[in-house]
């Protein structure tokens, strides 16, 4: 039997990267999936390609820090597949990190907060009724290695991947009660299209090889596969934890 078998699984952000190789992974794993981004094309791509691999995948576009855009999505996906299991937020951006706090603007602080961590307690907020009906679900909430140690000129990444953590907590011991699980994973760094553009305009690359004891970054199936584990039922006396992915970059 496959892992995640008449399971349905919404991951946001799910058009490249790490999202793509969850959404793609947990469709082999015998998951109906529900896809959402912002990037239309990139998303319609990703689910048919998991529909020529065999899988199960419906799409839209999302602006995940929207109350109204969950609640649309929410009801969309139970009205397809008539459940809701598992929600990865996955969801989120770097912001500019160049630059002092001083320099920073109060708008980009809270477009970051907004997409990495409102989206968040959104999801949990709106998913957490459909998986009371059934007495169970899994929450993965993607945080960051910047969530559990500080970067200079990252202050509101760093926020916002903290607040992911801790806000983590809070809900698992929350929903326990209804046999939900919610967990965060953070990944260290992940060759993804957007580390991508952030090498091309510094020397970020070199910078996190270096910082990796495995002297190298991670592929995001790497990452998938950490979140496949917290989706399935091998990991049902798991919530309120930390998976960390980072090649031993939190161990210096």
């Amino acid at each position: 039997m496959k892992r995640l078998e008449n399971k349905v699984a919404i991951i946001t952000g799910a058009a490249g990267g790490m999202g793509a190789a969850e959404a793609i992974l947990f469709a082999a794993e015998g998951a109906k999936v529900f896809i959402t981004d912002v990037q239309e094309a990139k998303l319609k791509a990703v689910a048919e390609e998991i529909k020529r691999q065999g899988g199960i995948a419906e799409y839209a576009v999302q602006d995940v820090s929207s109350e109204q855009s969950w609640i649309d999505m929410a009801e969309k996906t139970e009205l397809l597949y008539g459940r809701i299991d598992i929600l990865v937020n996955n969801a989120g951006i770097t912001g500019n990190l160049l630059g002092p706090i001083e320099d920073r603007s109060v708008e980009e602080f809270n477009k970051v907060i907004g997409v990495n961590l409102l989206s968040q307690f959104l999801g949990v907020k709106t998913v957490v009724p459909y998986m009371r009906k059934h007495q169970s679900g899994s929450i993965i909430n993607i945080s960051s290695i910047g969530g559990i140690i500080g970067s200079a000129n990252a202050t509101a990444y760093t926020a916002s991947k903290g607040g992911s953590r801790s806000f983590t907590k809070g809900a698992a011991t929350e929903f326990a009660k209804d046999n939900i699980r919610v967990n965060s994973v953070h990944p260290g760094y992940v060759a993804t299209p957007m580390t991508k553009e952030m090498n091309g305009a510094s020397d970020f690359e070199q910078m996190a090889v270096g910082a990796t004891p495995l002297n190298r970054e991670a592929n995001p199936n790497e990452v998938a596969y950490g979140v496949l584990y917290l989706a399935s039922d091998e990991s049902t006396f798991t919530t309120g934890s930390e998976l960390i992915i980072d090649g031993g970059a939190t161990a210096l």
